[in-house]
């Protein structure tokens, strides 16, 4: 009797892991394929995709299903290895603790020495007739101080050792990155919306009360998660983790009006409204951040980021911020009339001099006034010179001048100013309009980023109401 060239893979053992990863059915056929012995395996193959789109997990449980007499496999995390020759000692050592080889090598240190040693292993040992060994790089365009020939090498480990089947996962393969013949390329891509209603239905929560069957809490979970995905995963997250942990922690939250008994599991739009501001908070995404008391309620409070922006930067970052503001939203020539001395031995403020007679025009037109409307663009210098003209009655124990950016003066504020804009810069609270172009450059142009309620908290955190200072 002839043993078949070509055999599918099993399909009980496909099947186990489909279940267990649902959504991904081609992926593990083509995966399948590729790996096992009696039906196409390769040299290489090449698996990407983003993060958290299952590419090592599935790849781990097909290579468990598929490990027997003839089949054998090693995973090398290349994330957890330091050098190149850390990589190079963990890849002997996993091998051979997978083919229970006793003589290991203590050190290897190139491509060439692992290549002997693997040699030794897989192609100059005894086999049973079909056996095939798979090395898996988990990660490995992650590895550090990698040299630029490491993924061609490794490539090549196949073609001397016939048996040997090199994957390589990556989250995204650079062009010619084996620098070799054709290599199979099978992509992981993200999950798709329905992909992700699927997935987390398959474990829907409990009965919300019990007077609702199980067919209403999952059609209602159903839609609350289409509204989850709608909400967060294109803004703020794409992975499946993250999308989880969300609707484990606003599930409660949604169906708090039906517990309450003033709504009914029917009425989906009704509870969508009432949740709307806890699907705004992209805060869920983290479960590393706990939530206050105060930010669990219905109504948002502005104060409280204004709060944490006060408490996190120093006093020299929320004068800048404040001095950013003021150049924002001050027209240019009232600059000489807020903040100069020359002539009057203190600034004046409420937008320019108090005497003098007021002109007087046939027909008067309402103004909006200038906090309402949007953020102009301003020079770095002028913001400066605002922070130098207002510094020193905002926090009189500041003292000294600016040099080169630096703050001469040794109380009161910080001493490197660039540092706080660089702070800024990262934080976005101020934009470099256009982009790109040197921090430092004082004839770049910026714009702030925030509101009037988060300016008004920051500037009352440091004794400073800045509508004082604002051109009505």
């Amino acid at each position: 009797m002839t043993v078949p060239i070509f055999e599918l893979p099993d399909e009980l053992r496909l099947s186990l892991i489909t279940k267990q990863f649902p959504c991904r059915e081609p992926q593990i056929r083509a995966l399948a394929t590729l790996l096992n012995p009696s039906s196409a395996p390769c040299r290489n193959l090449v698996v990407y995709g983003t993060e958290a789109t299952g590419k090592s997990a599935i790849t781990t449980a097909l290579l468990a299903s598929l490990d027997g007499d003839s089949f054998k496999h090693a995973i090398v995390n290349s994330i957890e290895c330091i050098t190149a020759r850390h990589l190079y000692e963990t890849v002997v050592g996993k091998v051979a603790a997978a083919v229970e080889w006793e003589a290991v090598a203590p050190r290897c240190e190139s491509v060439s020495q692992l290549t002997v040693e693997l040699s030794k292993m897989l192609k100059y040992t005894e086999r049973p007739d079909g056996f095939r060994f798979v090395l898996v790089f988990d990660g490995i365009d992650h590895q550090r101080e990698a040299p630029h020939t490491l993924l061609p090498a490794l490539a090549r480990l196949s073609e001397i050792i016939p048996s040997l089947t090199t994957l390589f996962i990556l989250t995204s393969p650079p062009p010619n990155n084996l620098l070799t013949t054709f290599t199979p390329n099978l992509h992981f891509p993200t999950y798709t919306k329905p992909e992700f209603i699927t997935i987390l239905s398959l474990s829907p929560p409990p009965p919300i009360t019990p007077s609702t069957t199980p067919t209403e809490t999952l059609d209602l979970y159903t839609r609350f998660l289409s509204a989850l995905h709608d909400s967060l995963s294109r803004p703020a997250s794409r992975t499946l983790p993250s999308l989880t942990q969300a609707s484990r922690t606003l599930w409660p939250k949604f169906i708090q009006p039906i517990l309450a008994r003033t709504h009914t599991v029917k009425e989906f739009s009704k509870l969508i409204v009432l949740a709307r501001v806890h699907f705004q908070d992209e805060s869920v995404l983290d479960p590393t951040l706990s939530l206050s008391p105060s930010t669990t309620t219905t109504t948002p409070n502005p104060t409280i980021k204004t709060t944490d922006l006060a408490t996190l930067l120093p006093t020299t970052a929320r004068f800048l911020l404040l001095s950013a503001y003021l150049a924002s939203h001050n027209p240019t020539k009232s600059d000489l009339t807020l903040f100069s001395t020359f002539h009057h031995g203190r600034k004046r403020r409420r937008g320019g001099f108090t005497g003098g007679r007021a002109r007087k025009n046939g027909s008067q037109h309402r103004k909006i006034a200038r906090k309402l409307l949007g953020a102009h663009a301003f020079v770095l210098e002028r913001m400066l010179a605002i922070f130098m003209a207002v510094r020193t009655e905002w926090d009189p124990a500041s003292g000294g001048r600016i040099k080169n950016g630096i703050v001469e003066g040794e109380q009161g504020l910080d001493n490197d100013i660039y540092m706080s804009i660089a702070t800024l810069a990262s934080l976005r609270l101020l934009v470099k309009v256009g982009g790109g172009g040197d921090v430092t450059d004082l004839g770049g142009k910026w714009r702030v980023a925030v509101g009037w309620e988060v300016v008004r908290g920051l500037g009352r955190s440091v004794g400073v109401e800045v509508e004082e200072w604002l051109v009505e």
